[in-house]
């Protein structure tokens, strides 16, 4: 008879908490209490037992972890879950998922090898809170990863508000418009009724439900907004002890008038919003006598107060940029460096990095040189001011300066021609007890022009400065739309009736022409939004491509170094490029030098990718922020008649815009009537089938506000007649009665204020694909 070969050599019968550890060592699965009986050909009794052996060893601190994963105490398993809780230097650093938050020991930190798809391609970066499947290896160096699949975020999503139903269950109504559908919450903790709290889910499946891992508190409180968009982006928001105390012994620094160029004595001013919470550059010039005008750019010497390999180098290089909202910053730097004695007040001395430039009467810029310098602002101005004394004809002597030269850097901007798009600015304004008072579009002034183009000349010649002495330098980089884009451009473009021919060289200028050549405003608001989709997002890089939109060939970000950590590297690499290094600080505790380091120059490509993710983040975090205010703003006003603009359209309906206002809400093609539209991708519409009336992008209408919702952002519109009242929807009927005010959903649940349907296509846009065969 032919034995059958058994599966493996593995003893049989309870093993000994030595075979325990080698398993859990040697698995390439993650291995838990199921793997361990399996592999031992545990069954019955001998189950019950292998708990309590591995209860003990856990107890023994032999190894740690949940039942449904075991690794070595201070080790990691094989193969795991990890968590991504930080980039440093561009890498993502890991923790395993299933770490206790029990036990003392802190979890191992892992760095993440970059993930690498199908014939080498790569996987798109990871970022704070991914969760990964990955291989461990322990090296003399630390722990490594290779990731194996990235799986999904257990977070995602899952920040909402607490709702009890009419049966008592708790569920967790989501605050992400994305999100359509509510979780039932089977670990509600400490949360009650209305609140709004961050939960986990428990297990694999949705049904296992979902666990309340923080309270944040009320959700229409002032200021909630801007925390729910901190904790779902993951936005570093708290300095850590060690790093407050890192930029206190940082701003005790003394400055030394022996190795700084003094320019106290120098009208320098600084115009900035009224609502500056920091002042990071300032301006000055004068005329030359000969039709120009010499020009000097100040901006906060943050390089000498935050210096390579520090802890507050290393918090700052972590969080990338400051992020605004309008209740609150979040910023990069500890606030005794940020707001401090970092920033540039009025009648204080500073520490600061120089551009001094010479600007002939063309706007042509040369003579650049950089220094570090004293200097003492001697003005603070708003935007408004600034631009009324010089409307009024009275403006002092150093702004009448500042505007002659002005008048010659403007003039290049306009031979350069630069793309030319207007991109109106929200503005949220908060009384004294954080509600708002008002939001508006932020006016563009003559006031920030002179500012702009004062901060696009120092910026230029800090990155030719430094090609000049082939020294490292982090770009802006804007690259050209991509030929798939304006393939797209020129179709819609045909459908209007305008060519666009692709053969020639594709500059700024060709769209600006193509706009200049529109008249109607409603087509040139159509063309633009078209404009605007083919650009392409800018980017830090140590390699350049240009900047496409400012139509520069080298540009580099060197004014803002209080707030953005690209900056910081650019004045590092100055330093060394034009030997600005100043004496060693008397603190041992601090590096002695405020160039780029080693690690700074070997990490130039990591670091700018990793501030690049970092700035997309704080846009989308700040956008949300402000739909969420101005959904807000809104929710009194439901069924009200507003002035529009459709910002985008797709199959399913179009997107508007309150003008003066912003917030972006859906019109669900359902809701345009009883006729059938359909389409056009190419020209960017939907068409209708029968009457051939179109909805596009550009187009203003007047829509009537259905709904708003401050905790989610979401609005959405109605359209109406010419009369003003609504047009009747195609295929309308009554709601479901648990759809009505007091009403029940299914299984009884009682609609919550927050409460969100069920999953898939929302009820109002019907199915428009081929019905399936029966």
């Amino acid at each position: 008879m032919v034995q059958r070969r058994t599966r493996s050599t593995r003893p049989q019968g309870l093993p000994t908490k030595k075979q325990v550890i080698e398993f859990i060592q040697s698995s390439d699965i993650p291995a838990g209490k199921r793997e361990i009986a399996r592999a031992f050909g545990l069954k019955g009794q001998e189950k019950i037992a292998l708990k309590k052996l591995l209860k003990d060893m856990a107890e023994e601190g032999l190894i740690d972890g949940k039942k449904t994963a075991y690794h070595r105490m201070g080790g990691v398993p094989k193969v795991t879950v990890l968590r991504v809780v930080e980039i440093e230097d561009g890498e993502p650093v890991a923790i395993p998922d299933n770490w206790s938050p029990e036990t003392d020991a802190k979890p191992p930190r892992l760095i993440v090898q970059e993930m690498k798809g199908r014939g080498g391609k790569r996987i798109a970066a990871l970022k704070r809170g991914d969760r990964v499947l990955a291989r461990t290896e322990e090296r003399e160096s630390g722990w490594v990863a290779h990731p194996i699949k990235k799986l999904p975020a257990r977070t995602e999503g899952l920040m909402g508000v607490v709702e009890i139903d009419g049966a008592g269950k708790a569920w967790l109504a989501p605050v992400d418009k994305r999100v359509r559908r509510s979780s039932l919450i089977s670990d509600l903790g400490a949360a009650e009724e209305g609140q709004l709290v961050i939960a986990e889910r428990i297990g694999r499946s949705e049904r296992s439900g979902v666990k309340v891992i923080e309270v944040v508190g009320d959700p229409l409180a002032p200021k909630s907004f801007s925390l729910i968009a901190i904790a779902k982006h993951g936005i570093p928001h708290s300095f850590a002890p060690e790093t407050i105390a890192a930029a206190g012994a940082a701003a005790d620094l003394a400055l030394s008038p022996d190795m700084r160029e003094d320019l106290r004595d120098l009208p320098i001013v600084a115009i900035d919003p009224a609502d500056a919470r920091d002042h990071d550059d300032a301006i000055w010039a004068e005329p030359d006598g000969a039709g120009g005008y010499n020009a000097k750019v100040a901006i906060a010497d943050v390089s000498y107060y935050v210096r390579p390999g520090s802890a507050l180098d290393r918090e700052a290089r972590k969080r990338g940029n400051s992020v605004y909202f309008p209740d609150r910053v979040v910023p990069m730097l500890p606030e005794v460096l940020s707001a401090d004695m970092c920033s540039l007040r009025e009648g204080a001395d500073r520490a600061a990095m120089v551009c001094h430039f010479h600007i002939d009467e063309t706007g042509a810029v040369s003579k650049v040189r950089f220094s570090r310098a004293l200097v003492r602002i001697a003005h603070v101005i708003a935007y408004e001011d600034a631009q009324s004394q010089i409307d009024a004809g009275d403006a002092p002597e150093f702004l009448t300066h500042l505007w002659g030269a002005w008048d010659r850097l403007a003039a290049a901007r306009s031979a350069r021609d630069p793309l030319e798009l207007e991109l109106p600015e929200r503005r949220v304004m908060l009384d004294e007890a954080g509600q708002i008072a008002e939001i508006a579009v932020r006016e563009r002034l003559d006031a920030h022009r002179v500012v702009e183009d004062f901060m696009i000349a120092a910026n230029v010649a800090a990155a030719k400065a430094l090609e000049a002495k082939a020294a490292p330098v982090v770009y802006r980089v804007h690259e050209p739309p991509s030929r798939e884009k304006l393939i797209a451009l020129r179709d819609y473009m045909a459908t209007l009736d305008k060519p666009l021919a692709l053969g020639q060289v594709i500059t700024p200028s060709l769209f600006n022409r193509m706009l200049k050549d529109i008249t109607e405003e409603a087509e040139k608001a159509q063309v633009m939004e078209a404009v605007l989709r083919t650009q392409t997002q800018a980017y830090y890089s140590p390699a350049n491509a240009g900047h496409f939109g400012l139509a520069l060939g080298s540009y580099a970000h060197f004014t803002s170094p209080i707030r953005r950590y690209a900056d910081l590297l650019v004045h590092r690499s100055l330093v060394d490029a034009f030997k600005l290094e100043q004496e060693a600080p008397d603190n041992p505790d601090l590096p002695r030098e405020t160039g780029l380091s080693d690690k700074d120059r070997m990490s130039l490509k990591e670091a700018s990718d990793a501030i690049s993710q970092t700035e997309r983040r704080a846009m989308e975090a700040e956008r949300d922020t402000i739909d969420r205010y101005v959904a807000a703003w809104l929710s009194g006003r439901v069924g009200e008649v507003f002035d529009t603009r459709i910002t985008g359209v797709q199959g399913f309906g179009f997107f508007a815009t309150i003008d003066g206002l912003g917030g972006d809400g859906l019109v669900p093609v359902s809701t345009l009537g009883r006729e059938h539209f359909h389409y056009d991708e190419a020209a960017q519409a939907l068409v209708g089938e029968e009457s051939g009336t179109s909805y596009s992008a550009g187009d203003r209408l007047k829509l009537q506000l259905g709904e708003a919702n401050a905790l989610t952002g979401a609005l959405k519109f109605v359209p109406v007649d010419a009369d003003g009242n609504p047009i009747e929807a195609r295929g309308t009927r009554p709601a479901p009665r648990y759809e009505r005010k007091g009403g029940r959903g299914p299984g009884g649940k009682k609609n919550g204020k927050y409460m969100a349907g069920a999953r898939g296509r929302p009820g109002n846009i019907r199915h428009q694909g081929r019905r399936r065969k029966k």
